[in-house]
């Protein structure tokens, strides 16, 4: 499970690398490009913040963040006894890794990098909803997919697995 976290994580960090080249190299921050009919613009911009541009000021802060989060994640991922949290550990950690590299190497230099953003919701510029990339896209469906995977009594661990089946039991029984 391991193998596949890891290997999830990689496919997100490639594909998110690609993807911001692909932006730098043929989109013009001033001229959004409009796709699907308006539900998505392609606007470019770096953002040196958090999400939603939180905090533009102290992006050395996100970085160490980010690095201690990815070192976890990694450590994490060789415990993965299900599948379903292979990928799930794997897209948080894609998307927590594929903005590290930016903040590790973009302008205006090492741990202080702008992570590229350019998918912009409704409306160009971030204005119905915050420009992100495709690293912000695997990040949230990782922990949408480890929210879910727990509410569901598909807990990380055998013994977590367990308990809540222990609970079902229980409440069975009392009915």
């Amino acid at each position: 499970m391991t193998l596949a976290a890891l290997l999830t994580a990689a496919f997100a960090v490639g594909l998110d690398q690609w993807t911001k080249f692909l932006a730098e190299a043929n989109l013009d921050p001033q001229e959004p490009v409009r796709i699907l009919g308006g539900l998505v613009y392609l606007s470019l911009t770096w953002n040196s913040g958090a999400a939603f541009s939180l905090g533009t000021g102290y992006t050395w802060i996100f970085t160490i963040i980010a690095s201690a989060v990815v070192v976890f994640l990694v450590f994490l991922s060789r415990r993965i006894a299900y599948p379903a949290w292979a990928v799930a550990i794997g897209l948080v950690l894609g998307g927590a890794a594929g903005n590290l590299v930016d903040r590790y190497f973009r302008e205006p230099g090492f741990a202080h990098g702008h992570v590229v953003d350019f998918i912009s919701a409704f409306k160009p510029f971030g204005e119905a909803f915050p420009i992100f990339n495709i690293a912000d896209s695997a990040l949230c469906c990782g922990v949408v997919l480890i929210v879910l995977l727990e509410l569901t009594g598909h807990g990380f661990s055998p013994e977590s697995r367990r308990a809540a089946k222990d609970e079902q039991d229980a409440k069975a029984e009392a009915a």
